[in-house]
Formats: C-alpha cells, structure tokens, sequence
C-alpha cells in the first residue's frame, strides 16, 4: 500500500510500508514561468558583461594583497551599493602578500635559449646572482624515484604531460596539478636546489601558466617556476639524447607578510524567511598575469548580477540570497575560512551555497557536494527536477562532484555546496596566464551563465523545503 502526502507548490512525498525506500518528487512546472522571465531578462541583458569589462581593463589582474585586488574590492562594494542591495558590506580579512618580482630562466647547455616562465606562487627567491645547475628529468613519481641521489644540487623539471580535454573524462586538472602543488618539497627533501614543472595545460602557444604550490602558509625552502610546455619538451629531448642539459634561474619572489583585505557582502533579502540563505559566489582576486577574466571575474559578476537581476525583476524569493564575493583564493583561501569561522552560527540556515569558478564560458549546470551521503542523494534528485527548467539555454546538467574550495568550508555544518559548471574544453589553455583577459568571454555565453545562477538561486531561495530535507 503507497500513501501520497503532497505539499504545496509540487512537493509529493512517496512513501511506501518500507519508509527506507521514499522518494521525494518535486513538480517543477509551477516555476517555469518564472524561471522563463528570468533566463530572459538576463539574456538580453548587457550590464553583466560591460561590468566584467571594467573590472577586467579599468582595473587588471589582483593579486592577493595587492592595491589591485583592494580596488576592486571598493568597485564591487560602490557598484552593489548603487543597484541598491542590501546590507552590502566589507568583512575584513589578513592575506598573504606574496610579491613575485623580476624572474628568468635561461638554458645555458648545450646551447643558451631564454624560456618562458612564471615563478610559482608560495616560491622562495634565488640569490641575485641566480642558480645555475644541471637538469634531471621526470615525468612521473617512479622516474622522480629513479634519480635518487643524484638530485642533489640540481634542478628536477617535472615533465607531467596534461591530456588532451576529454568529453567523458574531462580536463584531469586535479590529477595532473599534483607536481606544479608539491614538486618543490619533493625536489628539497632530496637535496635538489630548485624545481620547474612543465605548465599545467595540454595546449600552448609559448604560454606558461602559474599557480600555487601546497605551501600551507610556508614559502618553499627551493624556488620552484613553471615553463611551457615547448621547453619542457624541448629539456626532454636533449635529456633522451643524452645531452646534459643546464638552466640558469632567477627569480626575486618573496613573502612579505599578512596584510588587511576583505570579503564582500550583499543580500537580496528573503520575503518570508530572511534568515535562512542561499549564497552565491566567486573570488575577487586573480593572479598577478592577464586580468582574471575567467578565473575569477566572471564568477564574480556572476554573483553580483544575480541579484541585481532578481531585483530588477521585482523577484523577492521566500529565503535571502546572498552575493559573497571571495578573497585569497589563489593562494591561501583566507577568505573562504574567515567567512565560515565568521558566520558559523548562521552555516545551518545556509540552505544551499553556489560558487562560480569554472570560467565563463558556455554553462552546463551544476555539480553538488553534501557531507551528508543521504542528504546528497535526496538534493540530487530534486536538482535533476530543477534544471529541467534550464534546458532552454543548455544548463540542465546535474551530477555529484566538486563544488568550489571557497564554499567547501561550510560542508561540515551540512550545506548542500553547488559548483556552476561550464565547458572546460578551452578552459586550461589560458588558466593562469596572461592570456585570461576579457576578450575570450563570449558575451553571449556569459549572459547565459548569468541567466542560469540567477535562475538557480531564486529556484533553492524560493522552493517551500531545503533541497536536501528529508
């Protein structure tokens, strides 16, 4: 025997004599005319784009720590002020400064080639003079292994190729990142004077990418830079012809303390339950290369535009939905922990937290992460319902994944943590470069992810139950 307890607005819950085996059904069509105005008003709206443009030329890349990041910490607040959200504030927040300043590498043997580079974040600098040492090889932990002694007192180049992006398997960023995060203190704990590791990307126009080291807070004892992927490759042949290969590394970074900084606030407040919230979200800083157009800006104004959006459209859902915009991401998260240990009273009447940090290319939908198994697996069946809704601009995608390290420190208070997805085809052939700037974001794409956070968030503000209640 099956009874239907139905809520109001399309919620049936079917229970059968076994409870263990309810499901919960969510009616979506009592949002679609709502969600239609939304993806609308926000395709056909420019503000979102020129904004990003803004950022991206008026004020360029921001790095934590830096007069950059900190003036477009006051364009965002002077910019949510001016479209009228509420409770729009800074909440301050210690970085690290970490300052890169002039570096170089040159090959001196067999013969001299000037290489481009990017010193890695969290790296220590070299004497004035530079290191200069002879090059060993690796392209994976069993060949790093293989060098043994012979490390000490020379460069290891990690050579760890990225595969090519793959519609099933996606990009394997995480997987092939590991050296570019800890090759350093491999490379140190061996003797070894310095690392290099081949650009973290799988296509490259003599473009080397950044990015930081697992460095907890610490400068490493080495200096460590990414070079191209045609230098590495070039390295590894002269090594596979048996040439003994030499590099000259210079490079001024260095760690210049924690100094004030801060998240940003705002909030289109709920109509009936003002204290239970939706956060939606992106990081504020870049690096300190191109104009984080991608990583992160759009992600940001993604946020920003939600809510205007939603106020534009006179649409107060039953919860608030608040824009947090992120500092220290790239390389220290400070930001993310001082907004949880900040509101860690409030985290269980956060009812869903979404972060934008994926670039701004095409939109797909969303990933979810829960710290509760059951709870996912109840969110995810009610979120397969609701981007039903976004099939109209390709946005209906939904499956269990990682979510956004800014939000992740909320998992533990239980929050469902929703990741905005995109197409990642192209996604690592500028991360981290000088090639993130504004003209690679499609305004047409980026009015659509604008379109599908705006949607998203007024469907989990405005939905009668938490999505993942039981």
């Amino acid at each position: 025997m099956r009874a239907v307890l139905c809520f109001s607005l399309g919620f049936c819950l079917l229970s059968t004599a076994t409870w263990a085996k309810k499901k919960i059904i969510l009616d979506v069509e009592p949002y679609r005319k709502t969600v239609n105005r939304i993806i609308h008003a926000a395709s056909a709206d420019r503000t979102g784009y020129d904004r990003l443009t803004a950022l991206c030329d008026d004020i360029g890349h921001r790095l934590s720590g830096s007069k950059n990041l900190e003036r477009a910490i006051d364009w965002a607040v002077g910019i949510l002020k001016a479209d009228h959200q509420e409770n729009v504030r800074k909440e301050p927040v210690q970085v690290p400064r970490w300052v890169r300043g002039k570096e170089s590498v040159t090959i001196t043997a067999p013969r001299k080639i000037e290489v481009e580079m990017l010193g890695l974040g969290w790296s220590s600098g070299t004497p004035p003079e530079g290191i200069e040492a002879e090059v060993l090889v690796a392209r994976n932990e069993a060949e790093f292994e293989a060098l043994g002694d012979r490390i000490k007192g020379r460069i290891v180049l990690f050579n760890n190729e990225m595969p090519p992006y793959d519609h099933v398997r996606g990009t394997r960023y995480g997987h092939t990142v590991r050296f570019r995060g800890r090759g350093a203190k491999m490379v140190a704990e061996q003797g070894g004077v310095a690392a290099l590791v081949r650009s973290v990307t799988s296509h490259s126009l003599q473009t080397p990418h950044t990015g930081s080291q697992w460095a907890d807070g610490q400068v490493s004892k080495i200096p460590a830079a990414a070079i191209t992927t045609e230098a590495a490759d070039l390295i590894q042949r002269f090594a596979d012809r048996g040439k003994t290969v030499k590099v000259r590394l210079k490079m001024q970074a260095k760690y210049e303390g924690e100094v004030l900084s801060h998240n940003v606030i705002a909030e289109l407040r709920g109509r009936e339950k003002p204290d239970e919230v939706v956060v939606v979200s992106g990081h504020i800083d870049s690096w300190d290369v191109g104009q984080g157009a991608h990583d992160d800006g759009g992600g940001v104004v993604m946020a920003m535009e939600t809510i205007r959006i939603l106020r534009k459209l006179n649409l107060r859902p039953r919860r608030t939905i608040r824009a947090v915009l992120f500092t220290n991401e790239e390389n220290g998260l400070k930001g993310a922990k001082a907004y949880a240990k900040a509101h860690a009273k409030e985290l269980p009447k956060h009812v869903a937290a979404i972060e934008a940090d994926a670039g701004a290319f095409r939109p797909t939908g969303y990933s979810l992460q829960h710290h509760d198994p059951s709870a996912e697996r109840r969110a995810l069946t009610r979120l397969k319902a609701l981007v039903s809704l976004l099939k109209p601009i390709g946005s209906n995608y939904v499956a269990p994944g990682f979510s956004g390290a800014d939000i992740r420190p909320m998992a533990p208070a239980g929050v469902p943590l929703l990741g905005h997805r995109t197409n990642l085809e192209r996604y690592f052939d500028i991360h981290h470069t000088h090639a993130d700037t504004i003209d690679k974001v499609n305004p047409a794409d980026f009015r659509k992810n604008i379109a599908t956070m705006a949607a998203m968030a007024w469907l989990l503000a405005e939905l009668p139950i938490r999505v993942d209640a039981e």
